[in-house]
């Protein structure tokens, strides 16, 4: 009788976390995301690092402007990739668990990543017309790392402390201009792999 109490409780817990948490997305869609994200920092690292101007004839500096075009050509790609791979997936989890890939907690989850986003990208065009190149990328650390921990309460917890460690990377990025490209690859391109591995192998394994 006890045992039976005990199994009806838990599948009732689990009922209300499946209706109140969006459990389908997938740590595979993590690690494509850090993949992606380091074979572009890769390529902007290529550009930008091996592009330089020679200002006043002494002083020497990497062409970011003159590279703009292609940096926001590599940045989409990233972003086109990484959304349809997340939704390829996200759709595949959640058919294998039995649940929808889209409903109310789903779309709490999006606005809450959203509206950090969406400021944080006003910024960084509020920056780069500033001529403020340095703070792009750390800008774009901290707004990502608050998304996710807006995020954090709608989908599983451990998205929470990714969220954090972007946000110290991100205040680690302004403190040392000039890293920002190494520090963006490390906090969109390891972190990722790293957490998306540690969610596969919870939640999907």
């Amino acid at each position: 009788m006890e045992k039976d109490y005990l199994q009806d409780i838990s599948e009732i817990r689990s009922i209300m976390e499946k209706s109140s948490r969006f459990i389908s997305l997938s740590g595979l869609s993590g690690i494509m995301a850090g993949i992606y994200a380091l074979a572009g920092a890769a390529v902007a690292h290529s550009l930008v690092y091996t592009s330089e101007t020679v200002v006043y004839s002494q002083l020497v500096v990497r062409d970011v402007r003159g590279n703009l075009l292609n940096l926001i050509l590599i940045a989409l790609a990233i972003l086109v990739l990484t959304i349809s791979t997340g939704i390829y997936l996200t759709k595949k989890k959640a058919q294998k668990d039995g649940v929808k890939s889209w409903d109310k907690t789903t779309e709490r989850l999006l606005i809450n990543l959203l509206i950090p986003l969406i400021a944080g990208g006003i910024l960084v065009i509020i920056f780069y017309q500033q001529g403020q190149i340095g703070m792009i990328a750390p800008v774009t650390l901290i707004f990502y790392g608050m998304g996710l921990i807006n995020a954090s309460h709608y989908t599983y917890r451990d998205i929470r402390f990714l969220g954090i460690s972007e946000v110290i990377l991100g205040l680690i990025a302004s403190a040392v201009i000039g890293y920002g490209l190494l520090i963006w690859a490390i906090g969109f391109g390891v972190l990722h792999i790293i957490y998306g591995a540690l969610m596969y192998f919870k939640y999907e394994r």
